[in-house]
C-alpha cells in the first residue's frame, strides 16, 4: 500500500476545511461599528415613542452628571459602558431606573451611546471633606492591608483613569455614586464583578465615603 496516500487524503482534508472556514468568514459580516453621532442624538433626546428619556436630563449634558447620586458618564471607557448597559438587562445589575432602558436600547444603540460618551471631557469634581481627605487617599494608594483591601490605584490607576475594557474611570465620580455602589457591592445587590464585591464587604461606611471622596477630586 502506498504509504504516501494517507498523507494525501489528510491534506486534502485539511485544506476544505480551511476554505470552508474562509468561506464562512467572507458569508458572515463584520460587527457594526459604533457610530457616536447617533448615540448622541440618543442621549440628548432619547426616543418618546418607546419611552425612553432622554439620558441627559440624569446624568446631565455631555455626560457630565450635577446630580450627586447620578454618576458622571463622560469620558468612560467604551467598552466598560457597554457591558454595564447589558448588565442591567441581566440579574447581575437590576436597577429600578436603569433596568427599563437599558432593555429598550438594542445592543446596537447601546454601542452607541457608550461611543459618543467616551469621546466626552469630563469636568473636574472635587472633594467636600477635609477631615477625611488622608484616610481616602491612604485607601485609594495604598489600600487596607490589614483586611485584605487592595489599592484602588491598582485597577483604576494612581490617577482614575482606568484601564479600557477591564477597569472603570473613577477620577471625579460623584462621591454619593460611589459610596452607593460600594454599598451594592457590599450587600450583593449589584454583583457583576467578583472582585469588587469581595472587597468591599471588607471595609466600613466610613472607609467607603472616605475614599469615595477622594476620587471625586482626581483629575
Amino acid at each position: 500500500m502506498n504509504r504516501a496516500f494517507p498523507k494525501l487524503v489528510k491534506s486534502m482534508l485539511v485544506a476544505t476545511l480551511a476554505l470552508s472556514g474562509l468561506a464562512y468568514a467572507a458569508e458572515t459580516p463584520a460587527p457594526a461599528k459604533a457610530d457616536p453621532a447617533k448615540g448622541a442624538t440618543l442621549f440628548a433626546n432619547g426616543d418618546a415613542a418607546r419611552g425612553i428619556p432622554a439620558c441627559a436630563s440624569c446624568h446631565g449634558e455631555a455626560g457630565n452628571s450635577t446630580i450627586a447620586t447620578n454618576p458622571k458618564l463622560s469620558a468612560q471607557h467604551e467598552a466598560y459602558l457597554a457591558k454595564q448597559l447589558a448588565d442591567f438587562t441581566g440579574a447581575t445589575r437590576n436597577n429600578a431606573v436603569m433596568t427599563p432602558y437599558a432593555k429598550a436600547l438594542n445592543d446596537e444603540e447601546k454601542k452607541n451611546i457608550a461611543a459618543y460618551l467616551a469621546e466626552q471631557k469630563s469636568k473636574p469634581n472635587a472633594a467636600r471633606s477635609k477631615d477625611t481627605l488622608d484616610l481616602g487617599k491612604k485607601i485609594y494608594r495604598g489600600g487596607i492591608a490589614d483586611k485584605g483591601v487592595a489599592a484602588c490605584a491598582s485597577c483604576h490607576g494612581a490617577n482614575g483613569a482606568g484601564i479600557p475594557v477591564q477597569f472603570p474611570r473613577l477620577a471625579a465620580q460623584m462621591a454619593d455614586y460611589t459610596v452607593a455602589q460600594l454599598q451594592a457591592f457590599k450587600s450583593g445587590a449589584r454583583n457583576n464583578s467578583v472582585q469588587m464585591s469581595t472587597l468591599a464587604k471588607r471595609m466600613s461606611d466610613e472607609e467607603m465615603k472616605a475614599v469615595a471622596d477622594y476620587i471625586a477630586g482626581l483629575k
